[in-house]
């Protein structure tokens, strides 16, 4: 068994206790508050006691969906906490409040209310678990990581283009500068040192060959690693696997966007 699936495993595990705890949590809470509007003048009308208790709790679930989907965008939405806020704080208060009924509050036992608040806190905690366990499946899945930024390499600098001009006009330059003609006339024969030799093809930057990939996926309507490679050698170009896998990461939202659009446009 690999690191991966045990800990597959135990997020599994962990998601059934969440759930279980959530359920128990809100089921608790909810029948107790059906109690408490059954003593304050719904008791002859059962499907109205048992519809009360929704007033509030729906504001959490609400809230805590909203709050996932903001996560989701990354950005804050205030009515998502407000919403959770009030459900959360309405539940708990009136599970607290409906623990002394009609008696009186001194003659209810400290613990009575430490009960009656248990299950709506712990129905909030753990329904907040459950949705940022889903946020972080959904934004990032197990197993499949962001893949690391690919850092583009530096374009040439482009100071030999202009090593070869010649002069807007001859100058006579004094004795220290009159080896710098000499100097200039080195470079070129440098320049062809530095190229390949043997007939190699020449490699590419990644800003070209995402490009290359990008028009070969607007004439065939797909891109495979075949194709991106067949197309990088019909440039005159070469290409790692290591490159043609940061292009295909590269390309990836393109790539599914044009499989969906597809059958469609066809």
């Amino acid at each position: 068994m690999t690191k991966q699936d045990i800990e597959r495993y135990t997020l599994g595990a962990a998601g059934l206790v969440i759930v279980a705890l959530t359920i128990s949590g809100f089921w608790l809470s909810y029948a107790h508050l059906a109690e408490v509007a059954g003593q304050h003048g719904l008791r002859s009308s059962p499907t109205r006691r048992w519809a009360w208790p929704a007033t509030l709790d729906a504001f959490i679930v609400a809230g805590e969906l909203l709050m996932l989907r903001a996560g989701l965008r990354r950005v804050t939405d205030k009515w998502a906490i407000a919403l959770t806020a009030t459900g959360s704080v309405g539940s708990i208060a009136l599970n607290v409040a409906g623990v002394n009924g009609t008696g009186s509050a001194g003659t209810v036992p400290l613990l009575d209310y430490v009960v009656a608040a248990v299950p709506p806190t712990a129905a909030l905690l753990a329904f907040g678990v459950l949705m940022r366990q889903i946020h972080q499946l959904v934004d990032q899945p197990a197993g499949h990581p962001d893949p690391a930024p690919v850092l583009a390499p530096e374009p040439p600098v482009a100071a030999p283009a202009t090593i070869g001009e010649p002069p807007a006009e001859p100058v006579r330059p004094t004795e220290p500068l009159a080896a710098v003609p000499s100097q200039l006339t080195e470079p070129p024969s440098g320049i062809a040192e530095s190229r390949p030799r043997g007939g190699r093809p020449p490699g590419a930057t990644l800003e070209e060959l995402v490009e290359i990939g990008r028009i070969t996926l607007a004439e065939h309507g797909t891109l495979t690693r075949s194709l991106l490679r067949k197309a990088v050698k019909t440039k005159g170009l070469t290409i790692s696997s290591e490159r043609q896998t940061d292009v295909m990461t590269t390309l990836r939202p393109e790539i599914e966007s044009a499989a969906e659009t597809g059958p469609d446009s066809g």
